[in-house]
């Protein structure tokens, strides 16, 4: 026998659990766990919505949800416009084998009309919809997080083998604002592996060369240019406004200022070095890792750290490294995954591995220790260990320390302009 819409609704209504959106509000606060899925379509997510919510449209539920919500144990609470295609959805799941499901009754109205917190999203232009598009499919992302992108502001030290293929990245993923400092010119050994800049720009500029490829590839990146030299005179001035920081550079005395100022500063630094076959990377979080002097001491004599102008290096190893710093760098801006601040990543290019080296903070340290915090806020800031001082090299973070091979090289090699 033929049934009604409107029987069929009251079926599935009888059988679902039904919360207000006051008991939805309280279910939210008590158990942040709980998932809160917007079923409703585009056009109406983007007229406003619920604080937190996931947008799965019910017209893709099916295919979508278990990328959304893979835990099929993880509580879940549908909503919509007034709570029909909710309750009708909630049914659905629980036929997939989801096992704590329930619909907001009233629907985004009800929370609106009670005065319950919600939001418009952010507003993309067309042509970033479809520029990003890949990215709006991702719920760690979406037009949140791609917005934040697009507000972001990142400084690349050195457009060189790391900043190269990193600018490169970092423009395509629309983050906003790209600070890029580097006195260089291009020069013909750099195209084996900077790769944003070309044959036809030898002897220009390389912060020109690299914004006019940035330009280029995505008119939505503004790119801020330092011509000049970092230096302790220049970088509080530099650093100054950026939300993160990407590592390109070639020598300990430019680490060692970067360092320390943007510990002070409380700016993450991605740092990367490459060395032939081989590469390490971290990400120096203030106070939830260590810093560079916390894993560096001291700088190694230079015939332990030799440049890639000397020792050489493959051209795709600082292109494999510059991008697992964008990854980096995203995952910052974005508030997303696990960071590697207090680990080292280690790669081979001869065998394809990785190895990772537990890193802690040295309780110590002149310059990210607590004892050093205090002396900063006071005004007397501890002394640090002068570059060029004769201090024996120690890697200090690791408790086991990483092998000779892969600790000393690579504490000097690096791509901010090799």
């Amino acid at each position: 026998m033929a049934r009604s819409y409107s029987e069929i609704l009251r079926d599935v209504r009888a059988s679902v659990r039904q919360l207000t959106p006051a008991q939805t509000q309280e279910i939210l606060a008590a158990s942040p766990e709980t998932a809160l899925v917007d079923v409703r379509e585009t056009t109406e997510w983007d007229q406003g919505y619920i604080v937190g919510a996931i947008h799965v449209p019910r017209g893709n539920l099916e295919s979508l949800i278990e990328a959304a919500v893979p835990d099929r144990n993880r509580p879940i609470v549908l909503y919509c416009a007034a709570g029909a295609r909710s309750a009708l959805a909630a049914r659905t799941l629980a036929e997939m084998g989801y096992a704590n499901v329930a619909s907001m009754s009233g629907g985004f109205q009800q929370w609106k009309t009670h005065g319950l917190a919600w939001r418009l999203p952010p507003r993309l232009t067309a042509e970033q919809k479809i520029r990003y598009s890949r990215h709006l499919l991702i719920p760690e992302v979406g037009a949140e997080g791609q917005a934040k992108l697009l507000e972001s502001k990142v400084l690349l030290i050195g457009a060189g083998g790391l900043g190269s293929p990193a600018a490169l990245y970092l423009a395509a993923a629309g983050v906003g604002t790209l600070g890029i400092i580097d006195f260089d010119t291009v020069d013909l050994s750099n195209l084996q592996r900077q790769v944003i800049h070309t044959t036809d720009r030898i002897g220009q500029k390389k912060v020109d060369s690299a914004r006019q490829t940035i330009r280029a590839l995505n008119p939505d990146v503004t790119v801020v240019g330092h011509e000049e030299m970092l230096d302790a005179g220049n970088v509080d001035r530099i650093i100054a406004g950026y939300d993160a920081i990407l590592d390109g550079t070639d020598t300990f005395e430019t680490r060692y200022i970067l360092n320390d100022a943007a510990v002070a500063a409380k700016i993450p630094v991605v740092h990367a070095s490459v060395f032939r076959f081989e590469g390490q990377l971290t990400v120096f979080k203030p106070y939830d890792g260590p810093c560079y002097r916390c894993l560096y001491p001291s700088p190694p004599p230079p015939e332990l750290a030799p440049g890639c102008s000397v020792a050489g290096v493959l051209g795709v190893v600082p292109g494999i490294m510059g991008l697992l710093q964008t990854n980096e760098v995203i995952k910052l801006l974005l508030g997303i995954g696990d960071s590697l601040a207090g680990r080292l990543l280690l790669f081979d290019a001869l065998d394809g591995s990785f190895q990772e080296l537990r890193l802690r903070r040295d309780p110590a340290c002149p310059v990210c220790s607590d004892a050093a915090v205090e002396a900063r806020v006071a005004g007397r800031p501890l002394a640090v260990p002068g570059f060029g001082a004769d201090v024996p090299f120690v890697l200090g973070a690791s408790p086991n320390g990483p092998p000779p091979s892969a600790a000393s090289p690579l504490a000097g090699a690096a791509g901010g302009r090799s």
